[in-house]
């Protein structure tokens, strides 16, 4: 295998990362290189010669100043818009892009698509179609790292990180875990495959027909009976969910939530954590009952759930919370 500085450059993103990196490196490169030739320069230029030689007086220079203080706030600025542009361009997430449940555990990626389809340490995906990894832990903070593609995300317990990427070359791109989590942190590894469109096609069709996350949080929706207090009706003991995911949830005390997959979570394993205003805090924590795969999948039902007939101003009073 021929000797190369970088990974493979395999993703749309990745090639701005470079540009950007390499546009560092050089600035880097030349201001060392610069600084260190003029330190030596006046080292020898301007030696001491003689015991009781003094140096003549030097008054300053406007435009040197001018010079060496515009030339790097110029760099600066360049690298600051560049940056910001990187930044955003890397946190907003196509619309059409396929969405992946991904829950890190020591030591192993668990994987899981919206069509149902599961797997470990393994991720299949067609080629020039953005993926939405939506990303935690069910221990400590792992790191979702792929060098081909430029991209490393912190799987963190208890929250939800999201990135994404659109691969550009068919292929296998190695997974790597890149913060340190245990003892076996280095077995911690996986594989991206980038499939053409039809063999992702195959792919998906093959093997038994796999229960979607959503099909699943319908399931786990009956059978933890939370239709009894979550079922629409003013007088519920719970408050609706229908329409809730990313409405502002009023709670008691007069604070307010956006009702996002982190809220949603915390709602169902800590519901006391945050209690919306007009009901008690009667809901049975699921912590340790549930794990992260169905908390994904209830979470996955409840955002299928259509909004209530009704104003906009009552749908936004709702929260799940308290019961």
């Amino acid at each position: 295998m021929p000797f190369s500085l970088f990974p493979p450059v395999a993703s749309t993103m990745a090639g701005h990362v470079d540009r950007y990196y390499l546009f560092m490196w050089a600035v880097t490169l030349v201001f060392s290189i610069g600084i260190t030739a003029v330190l030596l320069y006046f080292a020898v230029r301007y030696r001491r010669r003689d015991r009781d030689e003094r140096p003549a007086e030097i008054h300053g220079s406007l435009l040197l100043e001018l010079v060496w203080s515009i030339i790097p706030l110029l760099i600066t600025v360049v690298m600051f818009v560049w940056a910001t542009w990187l930044f955003f361009a890397q946190v907003r997430i196509p619309d059409d892009a396929i969405r992946v449940n991904v829950v890190g555990k020591r030591w192993m990626w668990k994987l899981q698509h919206m069509t149902g389809q599961r797997e470990i340490n393994e991720l299949h995906v067609p080629v020039g179609k953005p993926v939405h990894l939506v990303m935690t832990s069910e221990d400590v903070i792992h790191s979702f790292f792929v060098p081909a593609f430029r991209m490393k995300k912190d799987a963190v317990p208890g929250r939800y990180n999201e990135t994404w990427f659109t691969a550009t070359i068919p292929g296998r791109y190695h997974i790597f875990c890149a913060e340190y989590c245990g003892t076996e942190h280095s077995k911690m590894i996986g594989t991206v495959v980038v499939m053409e469109p039809s063999d992702y096609q195959q792919w998906l069709a093959g093997g038994p027909a796999p229960v979607s996350p959503l099909a699943l949080g319908q399931k786990l929706f009956t059978e933890r009976n939370c239709a009894t207090c979550h079922y629409g009706d003013s007088g519920a003991r719970g408050p609706a969910l229908n329409g809730l995911p990313g409405s502002q949830v009023l709670l008691a005390g007069g604070a307010s939530v956006t009702a996002d997959d982190t809220y949603l979570r915390e709602s169902i394993l800590t519901p006391a954590a945050k209690v919306v205003a007009g009901y008690q805090p009667i809901m049975p924590t699921y912590a340790g009952q549930l794990g992260e795969e169905d908390v994904a999948a209830l979470i996955a039902y409840v955002k299928s759930l259509p909004p209530l007939a009704g104003d906009a101003a009552s749908r936004k009073a709702r929260g799940l919370g308290s019961n």
